[in-house]
């Protein structure tokens, strides 16, 4: 999509975990005079330090960062929030001067926040959730799939079985405004994009590289007092909702309830934590125009520093 140089300048820094995409935003950030906005959809909770690899004050080296330890954990945070404070965000740095630097590996509040969708704030009717949820219960995930196919088959087409709570939500979007969700998404997109975006991507060459590094975060967050951040989760389960969903916490579930050890939970972890990133790099292959920059390699920072200044003089 062609994109009119009078738009506003927004470099992003995407990628799976591990990678090194929080280090390479604030390098950019250094040189370029930005701001960063944390595109990561935990790392907006208050406590939530180790488990969600959160920026350290010593990591910043001075340069802001937004969208991070903005809310207590019981509070929700979608990607419409998301896309409204990062829009607002982005006007206020750019109003300062300075660049606004995306960084994050969730996909989905990149791509929103860039192409511009549009969220409306339609609410279901009271008990719909719960009267969807009792059917589930009554008549099972295969039932209700069914059902999904049968009034939004593209819908059905992009949500596993398995994933009850999608399938959930696209069916509570069509009963509450008889519309299918993929018409709403469609709907969403506005004719041009918001921004004028450079969006570098991080990734190694090998797999078996991102996998080991994985693996060695897994080790050094349970050095940093993981353990003690996700008892806390467990222990507020039923009010740190998202959190007691998210990858870092509920692994260890049932090592607090006494049903597993502590070495196998934590090799869970790493296994989650591995999928996890097969899925963001999925996610990110997927966006158009990302430029792909070996992580790890020497001369990564200089490169990045750049393809900036030359996308920045474009405009």
């Amino acid at each position: 999509m062609a994109e009119s140089n009078d738009k506003r300048p927004v470099l992003a820094v995407v990628g799976p975990t591990a990678t090194g995409k929080t280090a390479l935003g604030v390098e950019l950030a250094l040189h370029l005079g930005g701001e960063i906005i944390s595109a990561d959809s935990m790392q907006v909770y208050r406590g939530l330090d180790v488990g969600t690899a959160k920026v350290t004050p010593e990591e910043t080296q001075g340069v802001p960062h937004h969208c991070v330890d903005i809310l207590p954990p019981e509070e929700p945070f979608s990607v419409a929030d998301f896309t409204a404070l990062a829009g607002r965000l982005v006007e206020e740095i750019a109003a300062r001067g300075h660049l606004p630097i995306l960084v994050g590996g969730t996909g989905l509040y990149v791509q929103s926040f860039l192409y511009g969708v549009r969220f409306t704030e339609e609410k279901a009717p009271d008990g719909l959730r719960e009267q969807l949820a009792a059917e589930l219960a009554a008549r099972g995930p295969a039932a209700l799939y069914s059902e999904l196919q049968a009034v939004d088959p593209e819908a059905a087409a992009a949500i596993h079985p398995n994933n009850h709570v999608r399938v959930l939500r696209a069916l509570e979007h069509y009963r509450a405004t008889g519309r299918r969700l993929s018409e709403q998404k469609a709907a969403s997109l506005p004719p041009e994009r918001p921004y004028r975006a450079l969006v570098l991507g991080l990734d190694f060459a090998g797999r078996d590289v991102l996998y080991r590094r994985i693996d060695a975060r897994v080790d050094r967050m349970l050095e940093q007092g993981l353990l003690e951040e996700a008892r806390m989760v467990y222990g507020h389960r039923q009010t740190y909702r998202t959190a007691a969903q998210a990858i870092g916490y509920k692994e260890f579930f049932p090592y607090f309830a006494g049903e597993d050890s502590l070495e196998h939970c934590a090799s869970q972890l790493k296994q989650a934590s591995r999928r996890y990133a097969k899925r963001q790099l999925t996610w990110f292959r997927h966006m158009d125009g990302v430029v792909w920059l070996e992580a790890g390699s020497p001369g990564l920072a200089g490169q990045a520093v750049r393809l900036a200044e030359t996308f920045l003089h474009e405009g």
